[in-house]
């Protein structure tokens, strides 16, 4: 037997809660499902990402500050 295409998730949550998330999700045209799946994967994403730790040499840290301190001619930033 090959492994589950999906597994079962159970919440429980107070009814303005689920009443919040149905809202939510219908002004998406999204099922409660689909929506939650889809909040509680981006939100592990982000944080996920905010614990990555990057490693580079002195100077290609000092390349990328430059980088970011330097203003865009596009945007004025």
């Amino acid at each position: 037997m090959g492994p589950k295409s999906s597994t079962v998730i159970n919440l429980r949550t107070p009814p303005a809660q689920r009443d919040l998330i149905d809202r939510a999700a219908r002004l998406q045209a999204k099922s409660r499902t689909e929506f939650m799946l889809e909040a509680s994967r981006e939100k592990a994403e982000q944080v996920l990402l905010d614990q990555t730790l990057f490693t580079v040499s002195a100077k290609r840290y000092q390349a990328f500050v430059a980088l970011m301190d330097a203003r865009s001619p596009a945007t004025g930033l």
